[in-house]
């Protein structure tokens, strides 16, 4: 389950209402905000740049503890039968939102005899149960949660029985739904536009399992530790497409108009990953090996598809040779499906995607990252979490974890070792940002809720202790544990210390003392370190503190490090230290006070940091240390410290070979600088980032030069990334209106959200009655990400054109969509952001009494509104 942000969208809302910049520190605190804003991967963790708004995280406070009763503990589920095979016949009442199911289920006991079976099946109508292939109705007791089935004998352990139930599932027609911010809605199968009435909307079904909610829609043991092979009939109209797990065996035409699709899983794996698919798909095809790859996506985007899924059977290929296990299952299929309730989702052999994945790829081009490490994060779940199964929700991080840690692993692989390791950064500010308190144990068997579990603990903390345990044992160590762990336990489910012998099995070490820290325990390191420089005894100092505090903490981690020593030339010397005290201070011969000491020399600990180097410290550590973080802290805490020096120390920084860091650097240049602009001339032209020409662009676009028209011109025409066509186009807006406004009258017709974004802003900053055809034409379509912008240009050129008739017609429009229920939240919001901003304005403005107005028309949509996330953010406005 990749869950991104909070949902995506919540997460956007977040960094669409951040306004406050954080201000610089004089010390380095680990890790640091990243320049550009970073979409974070799971639960708590805000899409984010440098402005970092109050984050309030929604999960149910724990349960107060009894002193005198037992400690609150979440077991992993108790077998009575083992589930052994599933198959099941399903069609679909549309209109109602029904599925009218048959399913047979072979069981046997799992150990003790019994008479009886119980299983998960939530608000069906059942119609008949009986052993299979019988008439003979069986007894059973139903509470609308589960069915127990008297089986009229006992049966020992040695004998299977075979049970068919007949129902109608009604996931629409319940009193009340559950879910969490990491999947929004628990309903498990979910009909879109199933009337056909939205015509920009596909008719679609799919299925969203985890945590426990497939037996909303089939009758099955819903817990993680279950495994069986499954057989799908799923009957449609002829024109629809079906996905499931496993091969497509057959397809039948019926003589009523439908098909029936016949989907096979022949390998164990558990009911929570069973899925179904159903839509007008393209399909486009591909190969890994001998196996099928294949991707789902909207007709319009067929040709886009393997820019959707980038890089899918190097990935595949990469995986397999990297654990020295080959993919595991019959076939690869991926496809994105709409109003989806997560992010993505690690169905066996068939990963559902939100339509945040559903780029052109022309938009790929500019940024396909988020697309990158959601494709490598879903497939690793295909060994972590599909092939080798966490067994309670507690254990969660033995799925997430490694699915979170593979994006680091295949950045490494792929864009090199500073790309992962700014990822590295911004997963461990993700986690940092969501455990102020200390946070709770990795493994957690007390929470309160298991929706809770998918948080920033399972995901980041858990692929960052991977990363720490990598650094501890060496990379062959690593590897050949995880391959270990991978064949004793396949096709099984696991709990944690199952992992740690692993590792002790391959390296012949007592790993305890690691996983009881870092995987059982709460918390992480707070450290503060001091230098010193003893010149009669030829003595350097290092001190290091532990000063974190909290329930359930541990108080003092033992942390074995890495220290680089540089002298004045930079010649550098390692020394391994092993921190064991809540403070410590280790000493250092050296012939010369050292030019630096670079604690975490690897920079792989996860921990709170304030280091106390010098300017000058600093500014040695960027251009001598190796590690992204090593110049990228260097940076950050000499712009907060000392702007004279990072300045200067950022005429070297903007040659760097990292694109990010060069953006970073063009935050702390001096702009008067002539040697500085003419470099960021020369960047705007010719750097082989696209960002980081993007950002240079901006830069120039501010200086209203014509020396620069030039460099705008170039960036309009068609065959430049997205990106560089926006701030060239601002550019030459500011130089060469009538130009400007010919350029975009060409790009009008471009689907992209961010060419969409670019036109708006424009026509909002230059108004004309002529560009309300613009507007029109997107906004009853405009949805997701490319909504917030939008809607945004949308009010300030409504203020600006200065139109009254416009100016009622667009406020009615505004209104109407803010209070349509029935629309995405991502419009929702938007629309009632754009209506706030209107009003704020208008009252800058000093025209009190439209803004009054318009701010009842908010207060109305405040009032109507029901979702308790975008009320509250409507608060903040």
């Amino acid at each position: 389950m990749k869950h991104i942000l909070a949902t995506l969208c919540a997460a956007s809302l977040l960094l669409y209402l951040a306004c406050t910049p954080k201000t610089g520190k004089s010390v380095a605190e680990t890790p640091n905000p990243p320049l550009e804003p970073v979409m974070y991967d799971t639960i708590g963790k805000p899409e984010m740049g440098e402005d970092v708004p109050e984050i309030v995280f929604d999960f149910d406070e724990p349960a107060a503890i009894n002193p005198d009763s037992v400690i609150p503990y979440n077991p992993a589920h108790t077998f009575e039968v083992d589930l052994i095979h599933t198959k099941l016949e399903i069609s679909f009442d549309w209109p109602k939102k029904r599925a009218n199911g048959k399913s047979t289920l072979t069981m046997k006991p799992w150990f003790y005899p019994t008479d009886r079976v119980t299983l998960d099946a939530k608000n069906f109508d059942i119609h008949s149960v009986t052993f299979d292939g019988k008439t003979e109705p069986l007894k059973y007791d139903y509470n609308n949660e589960q069915i127990t089935i008297a089986l009229g004998r006992s049966y020992t352990r040695n004998e299977e029985f075979k049970v068919t139930i007949t129902y109608t599932a009604k996931p629409d027609e319940r009193e009340s739904y559950g879910g969490s911010n990491a999947i929004t809605s628990d309903k498990g199968l979910y009909f879109i536009n199933p009337d056909g009435s939205d015509k920009e909307k596909p008719m679609q079904i799919w299925t969203q399992g985890e945590t426990e909610s497939n037996s909303f829609w089939m009758p099955t043991v819903d817990k993680p530790n279950e495994r069986c092979t499954q057989e799908m009939y799923i009957t449609v109209a002829d024109k629809f497409k079906t996905l499931s797990n496993g091969l497509l065996i057959s397809s039948k035409k019926n003589t009523d108009g439908t098909r029936t699709d016949y989907w096979k899983m022949d390998k164990p794996h558990a009911p929570y990953l069973f899925m179904m698919a159903i839509g007008e798909f393209a399909v486009v095809k591909d190969k890994w090996r001998n196996i099928d790859v294949d991707y789902y996506v909207e007709p319009k985007f067929e040709k886009d598809a393997r820019a959707i899924f980038p890089h899918t059977p190097e990935m595949i290929e990469f995986f397999s040779n990297k654990l020295n296990y080959p993919y595991p299952w019959q076939k690869y299929a991926q496809v994105v499906v709409r109003d989806y309730v997560s992010g993505a989702m690690e169905n066996t052999s068939a990963v559902i995607f939100g339509e945040f994945m559903q780029k052109t790829t022309e938009e790929l081009k500019v940024d396909n990252e988020i697309n990158e490490k959601v494709t490598a994060h879903e497939l690793f779940h295909h060994w972590f979490g599909d092939l080798v199964t966490t067994e309670s929700w507690a254990n969660l991080t033995l799925n997430e974890g490694f699915a979170n840690y593979s994006e680091y692993l295949w950045f490494e692989q792929k864009h090199g070792r500073d790309k992962a390791d700014e990822h590295l950064m911004n997963e461990q500010m993700g986690y940092l940002l969501s455990a102020a308190d200390g946070g709770h144990p990795l493994i957690h068997y007390g929470y309160n809720n298991r929706e809770d579990m998918f948080d920033a603990h399972s995901y980041n903390k858990g692929g960052c202790v991977l990363h720490m345990l990598r650094n501890l044992v060496g990379d062959e160590a690593f590897f050949t544990s995880l391959n270990r762990y991978l064949k004793k336990h396949e096709y099984t489910e696991v709990e944690v210390d199952e992992l740690r012998m692993a590792f002790e099995e391959v390296t012949g070490q007592d790993l305890n003392w690691f996983f009881n820290q870092w995987f059982v325990g709460a918390g992480h390191p707070v450290l503060e370190i001091s230098y010193g420089w003893d010149e009669i005894a030829k003595k350097a100092a290092v001190t290091i503190t532990q000063s974190q505090e909290g329930k359930d903490v541990t108080r003092v981690f033992n942390l074995p490090l890495a220290v680089d020593i540089y002298d004045e030339a930079g010649k550098v010397t390692r020394q391994n230290i092993q921190v064991v005290k809540r403070s410590q201070t280790f000493f250092f011969d050296a012939p010369s006070k050292p030019a630096l000491i670079n604690v975490d020399a690897d920079k792989m600990l996860l921990s709170a940091k304030t280091d106390y180097h010098t300017a000058e410290e600093w500014a040695f550590q960027y251009r001598h240390a190796p590690r992204f973080r090593d110049r990228w802290d260097a940076l950050e805490n000499l712009q907060a410290t000392d702007i004279d020096l990072a300045s200067a120390l950022a005429k070297d920084a903007i040659k760097d070979p990292y694109g990010p860091i060069r953006m970073k650097a063009l935050t702390v240049i001096d702009p008067s600088d002539p040697d500085v602009l003419a470099a960021v001339e020369k960047m705007a032209e010719n750097d082989p980032d696209n960002k980081v020409r993007s950002m240079c662009i901006e830069h120039l676009a501010t200086k209203n030069d014509a020396r620069y028209q030039a460099i705008f011109e170039k960036g309009v025409s068609p065959d430049q990334p997205l990106n560089i066509i926006g701030p060239s186009l601002q550019g030459l807006m500011a130089l060469d209106p009538q130009a400007a406004i010919k350029v975009a009258k060409g790009l009008e017709s471009s689907e992209s959200g961010q060419i969409i974004e670019v036109l708006t802003q424009l026509y909002a900053q230059s108004p004309d009655l002529s560009y309300l055809g613009y507007f029109e034409k997107h906004i009853n379509q405009i949805d997701g990400f490319p909504a917030f912008p939008f809607f945004s240009n949308f009010a300030k050129y409504l203020v600006n054109l200065n139109d009254p008739a416009t100016f009622d017609n667009g406020i009615v429009k505004l209104k109407t969509i803010a209070m349509n229920l029935e629309g995405t939240i991502f419009r929702r919001f938007s629309a009632a952001k754009a209506v706030s901003d209107i009003a704020k304005t208008l009252q800058a403005q000093g025209d009190a009494t439209r803004a009054e107005s318009i701010l009842k028309i908010f207060e109305a949509i405040k009032s109507n509104e029901t979702d308790p996330d975008l009320k509250n953010y409507y608060e903040q406005f």
